[in-house]
């Protein structure tokens, strides 16, 4: 006989080699960018105790040092957390270990008041889905919560508005014929109250700007004639544009929520209603039962068949993970019904919010989209799965119209959506090859028609162009900061380029660390007339940055302490707001520039904005009310949707990225606007997060134990 040797450690073929180095590699690359994206957190709470008292870099301690690695190892253990509850680590484990112990003297307590409550639990637990188990409910239920907003707050506002205002009101004039020339300086025409140079106005004079975006411009300009017109003051039009946000707020979460809570793309079986099973009459079939009231997708068990009585409601025909329990439904209502940063946006008349309740909308059409890329048996399948291959669904009509629309409103509100929409149609593409006509009819073709239409009115001299020195906020605090700090250091050069673009000394006496508007020029009242946009050209402009790299290479720390300065606290959980979002609701620009909107209910105005502030003061328990928090945590839920490899899920979260270096390029620091749609949308990014990582949880499950049979 032929005696067969077994090797206990057989050498891998170089076909098992190669994936497995690959597999390696790739692990480390996607760690370093986990561990870089901990490092920035971590310097960014690190540097807070300096900037707080207007301090340098150079003066970094031990302490700060000690602050830094605390907060690292906080962050990159959030991060390996978030990694092993991805990948279902210990779940068979804990399964098994709860089902082999005998139960604890506290354990049976808490099984019997469980037992004990279970039918309240029940009751509660099938009113909560039973209200929210349509988008209809869900507004329903956001409109009833929200109603004493409008009805105690009315409007909510800042300068911009004002501003736009009197950019419409001068543009209809001149079209109805009143003519108003270009004036002097101390009575600046609108593109002068946000400085627009000059070489971008056309040839003859004009009134609207794309400064703050011109369709949201001339909707808020018109309301605000038709009720001058009617009432003889802007008051009625502020509140009826506030309360026509406060219901596309409404729409546009109850859409998303509907999406992450119920699924709607998978269609429904039984409609609420009664079901009677007979004793002896077999043909009928067992009686059925759902396994738990308060969870639908654990599907029906069968009971013997007595006399009972058995309410069903709507739910998904296959069974699905993907329709959310009571538990979340309470927690995502209560954060959109209490929350001030969702409380005061759905009222307040300035872009930001407009542009954060569309990218939810936008963002739930994502998930859609996401969730039918394979067919429904594919719904949850890991990467393995997925690289087999699978006919995407076919997206509903109605979700590829909304995701044109939304995109639509986040075109016509911000500017740079422009640059998201473009950004994400690329990477989902990329994701899902099979989908490129719907995101090119529903995404890219919406994004060149508006950004086009505007070009083309730009072009024709009918509206002027935004100044672009507004994206250039890093820059001016870095030249700014070393103007004031050290101006020594700057070259001759350097300012012989930058003479004709901005007035250094100026520069410095208007340099604040967390804002550069007042380097910028922007503004009326006490403004430092730093930038010179009545005489700079656009060659002026072709050596700013020339000049702007002498500058930080002469002073680089200055530099460093200007960038970290003006961005820190959006990174930073300890940082409280440079403006909140409660700046709206109670300003003088409410309290003294309306009729009768700042009279109204002033007290309790007070009361509300002064509680929102008392709580946002709290340590720890205020961090809920800054949008800093869900910045940071969205931030680390992406670091560990990389180290996972979740590259579908994360090509419609890129987003949320461009949108951290929107904040970054922003002109203030911790302007909690800014942050608003990954406010917004951080709750439902972490049910998709723990929804995948259940899927995976589970395919890695049923392989162990197809291995184990």
């Amino acid at each position: 006989m032929t005696s067969v040797s077994h090797d206990p450690h057989p050498m891998a073929s170089p076909s098992e080699v190669v994936p497995t180095r690959t597999a390696g590699i790739g692990s480390v690359l996607t760690w370093t960018v986990a561990v870089l994206a901990c490092l920035w957190l971590a310097l960014c709470t690190a540097v807070g105790p300096l900037y707080w008292k207007d301090s340098s870099i150079a003066r970094f301690s031990w302490l700060n040092g000690f602050y830094g690695v605390v907060s690292f190892a906080i962050y990159l253990g959030i991060v390996m957390l978030l990694v092993r509850h991805g990948r279902g680590a210990g779940r068979s484990r804990r399964r098994r270990h709860d089902t082999d112990a005998a139960p604890s003297g506290v354990r049976r307590l808490a099984v019997r008041i469980a037992t004990r409550t279970a039918g309240w639990r029940r009751v509660l637990s099938r009113a909560v889905i039973h209200g929210s188990d349509a988008g209809w409910k869900i507004m329903l239920v956001l409109l009833i919560g929200w109603m004493w907003i409008p009805l105690t707050l009315v409007s909510a506002f800042g300068a911009d508005v004002f501003s736009q205002f009197k950019e419409f009101s001068w543009a209809w004039n001149q079209w109805t014929g009143v003519q108003q020339p270009y004036i002097g300086f101390f009575s600046f025409v609108p593109m002068d109250i946000y400085p627009t140079a000059h070489y971008l106005w056309p040839a003859h004079a004009t009134y609207l700007t794309d400064q703050h975006n011109i369709v949201l411009t001339v909707l808020y300009g018109a309301t605000g004639t038709v009720s001058r017109f009617l009432t003889g003051g802007n008051d009625w039009g502020l509140a009826a544009l506030s309360l026509a946000q406060l219901v596309f707020a409404a729409f546009c979460c109850a859409s998303t929520a509907n999406r992450f809570l119920n699924s709607p793309w998978l269609g429904r079986r039984h409609a609420w209603g009664a079901e009677t099973r007979h004793p002896g009459r077999p043909e009928r079939g067992p009686a059925t039962s759902p396994v738990d009231f308060s969870r639908p997708e654990r599907g029906m068990s069968f009971r013997p068949t007595t006399a009972i009585r058995v309410w069903t409601r709507t739910i998904p025909r296959t069974p699905s993970p993907d329709f959310a329990g009571s538990g979340m439904r309470v927690l995502l209502l209560v954060f959109f019904l209490t929350c001030p940063l969702v409380v005061f946006s759905t009222i307040s008349l300035t872009k930001s919010p407009v542009f954060a309740f569309a990218f939810v909308w936008w963002f739930g059409i994502g998930y859609e989209m996401r969730r039918t890329a394979f067919s429904p048996h594919d719904e949850h399948a890991t990467r393995d799965a997925a690289s087999r291959g699978g006919h995407p669904r076919s997206m509903r009509r109605s979700s590829l119209v909304g995701l044109a629309v939304s995109g639509v409103v986040m075109l016509i509100s911000a500017k740079y959506a422009w640059y998201i929409i473009l950004i994400t149609a690329v990477t989902v593409v990329l994701s899902d090859r099979r989908r490129w006509r719907a995101i090119l009819v529903s995404m890219v073709l919406p994004a060149l028609l508006v950004h086009g239409g505007i070009a083309l009115l730009i072009s024709q001299g009918l509206i002027i162009n935004g100044d672009p020195i507004e994206s250039r906020g890093v820059q001016l605090q870095q030249i700014a900061r070393i103007a004031q700090r050290n101006p020594d250091a700057i070259p001759q050069k350097a300012r012989t380029e930058m003479a004709p673009i901005f007035n250094l000394d100026q520069m410095a006496e208007a340099y604040t660390p967390y804002d550069a508007d007042p380097v910028k020029s922007s503004g009326i009242q006490s403004k430092k007339v730093s930038y010179r946009w009545r005489s700079v050209t656009r060659d002026d402009l072709s050596r700013f940055n020339d000049a702007w790299l002498r500058i930080v290479l002469s002073d680089p720390v200055t530099a460093i302490d200007a960038f970290l300065a003006k961005s820190f606290g959006y990174f930073n959980v300890c940082d409280h707001p440079y403006v909140a979002m409660d700046y709206y609701v109670d300003n003088d620009y409410v309290r003294n520039s309306t009729d009768w909107i700042g009279h109204w209910n002033s007290a309790g105005r007070s009361s509300i904005v002064g509680f929102a502030r008392q709580w946002s003061d709290i340590p720890v328990l205020g961090w809920v009310t800054h949008g800093n928090l869900y910045v940071t945590l969205t931030l680390l839920v992406g670091a560990a949707e990389v180290v996972l490899r979740r590259w579908r899920s994360l090509a419609w979260h890129i987003p949320l990225l461009a949108l951290m270096g929107v904040m970054i390029m922003a002109p203030a620091n911790d302007f909690e606007r800014h942050m608003l749609p990954v406010v917004f949308v951080a709750l439902f990014l972490a049910l998709q997060f723990h929804r995948e990582s259940r899927g995976s949880g589970t395919a890695a499950i049923e392989r162990r134990h197809a291995k184990e049979r």
